[in-house]
């Protein structure tokens, strides 16, 4: 299936491993030049070595200034940019009584960031009528505590808002919801033969996804192909969720 994305231009967060990665690279396959940016220099670079048509930039997303940086520079090395992918972030346990300084940097990367970094490209979305932005999000079946799923909660609300206020001028807002997938992020917590124990009782497909899984839905989201679909959360989980309906 043609999803009309060649000649388009995209913005990818957390774009140096995982599921950042994978998007980077289905992008470039459906010929998107793309400006990927993370922290990790060496994992960017054989990104770029790897890829024709990728833009890299080394960023800590977390900075201050952090968004307003790598929209000036994406929008410098692309000249417009028609698709945003807010992918960066990471799982936070925490404590019933986790410390201020945990949720607040929970809080930084899984919510302010991505925020601040939509706010900083939306007037030249705006101005062109046109864009597709894709936030990253969590689960929310949980038992502990965890400050990167709270603040991903939060990015599905504001997602859905702004969705409702942006599809006036042509822009699109979704979100997508991870399962188990086969990343660091995620193997830290299901050592030896935890993950295929928890796999065989949890999870319909009786394994964890892999990245190429969420990209595959990621870019569908992202091109025209998708033009009528906004303010929802599409879920890549194996069928791990209980829903009523």
């Amino acid at each position: 299936m043609d999803l009309y994305l060649k000649g388009k231009t995209a913005v990818v967060t957390g774009a140096s491993q995982g599921i950042g990665r994978a998007i980077v690279k289905e992008l470039v396959l459906e010929g998107v030049r793309v400006f990927a940016t993370a922290r990790n220099e060496e994992l960017l670079n054989s990104l770029k070595d790897e890829n024709n048509g990728v833009v890299t930039f080394v960023q800590d997303f977390t900075a201050p200034d952090g968004p307003q940086k790598i929209a000036a520079a994406a929008l410098a090395s692309l000249g417009h940019v028609d698709i945003l992918v807010n992918n960066a972030g990471r799982s936070a346990p925490m404590d019933v009584v986790g410390s201020e300084e945990g949720w607040e940097d929970a809080m930084t990367l899984d919510f302010d960031r991505p925020r601040q970094l939509t706010q900083a490209l939306l007037p030249h979305f705006i101005t062109r009528k046109q864009g597709s932005i894709l936030n990253l999000a969590s689960t929310y079946e949980l038992r502990t505590i965890n400050g990167s799923s709270v603040a991903k909660a939060a990015i599905v609300m504001w997602s859905k808002q702004l969705a409702g206020q942006l599809g006036q001028y042509g822009i699109t807002v979704n979100c997508l919801q991870p399962g188990l997938i086969d990343t660091n992020n995620i193997r830290r917590f299901f050592p030896g033969e935890e993950r295929k124990k928890f796999a065989a009782q949890e999870i319909p497909l009786g394994d964890f996804g892999e990245p190429q899984d969420m990209a595959n839905m990621a870019v569908f989201l992202v091109s025209p192909r998708a033009r009528y679909i906004t303010g929802t959360v599409a879920v890549v989980d194996g069928g791990m969720r209980h829903y009523a309906f």
